[in-house]
């Protein structure tokens, strides 16, 4: 509301502050109201929490093109231990989930630098898709990459449609597109996105 009755610009100096304040305001309400329409009680802070962790990690890397591990390695040991606290029939699904999620990734990074010569994921891609396996297991991670593959393709479009020119040497960052698929899978379930 601040930034609206300021026209987006700063009250001392009249610098222009942008949309990424107004908009990180607008998704993380939308992240408490998603989490009270699906949850009850105190799953919907956890809900709303890993929402809101997501978001970070997926502005950052908007922004920044960085997925920083002091984020996303605590993620990782957090989602594990809330299926040790809360759900300990999940606890191998979802260890086994945050390994073979930074293996898939790892390995496909791997393939992709043999074929093209360059890198085309990052090793925090990696990282935030274990945490994800932390969170969904390794029956969701198959939702996750699905999930994530196509809402970067309707990235891509809505670039292409808006006037950017993409080419095969074209990046995205691939982390807000994980982590929105992540939280969309941990909230609505893994048959969503398959």
């Amino acid at each position: 509301m601040s930034w609206a009755a300021t026209k987006g610009r700063c009250r001392r100096c009249g610098a222009r502050l942008g949309w990424f304040y107004p908009a990180v305001e607008i998704a993380s309400i939308a992240i408490a109201g998603l989490s009270i329409a699906v949850d009850a009680g105190a799953a919907v802070w956890i809900d709303a929490l890993l929402g809101w962790w997501l978001l970070a990690l997926g502005w950052i890397d908007l922004r920044r093109w960085l997925l920083p591990d002091v984020l996303t390695l605590p993620l990782i040991v957090v989602g594990i231990a809330e299926a040790g606290w809360l759900a300990p029939s999940e606890l191998t699904d979802r260890a086994v989930g945050a390994v073979c999620g930074y293996l898939v990734l790892r390995l496909v990074a791997w393939v992709y630098r043999m074929m093209r010569g360059r890198d085309g994921l990052g090793q925090g891609d990696a990282k935030l898709l274990a945490a994800a396996g932390a969170w969904v297991g390794a029956s969701g991670l198959p939702s996750v990459l699905a999930g994530a593959a196509c809402s970067a393709l309707v990235g891509a479009g809505v670039l292409v449609l808006c006037g950017t020119r993409l080419s095969r040497y074209s990046a995205l960052p691939f982390g807000p597109f994980l982590a929105l698929a992540t939280w969309l899978v941990w909230l609505l379930g893994p048959l969503l996105l398959i």
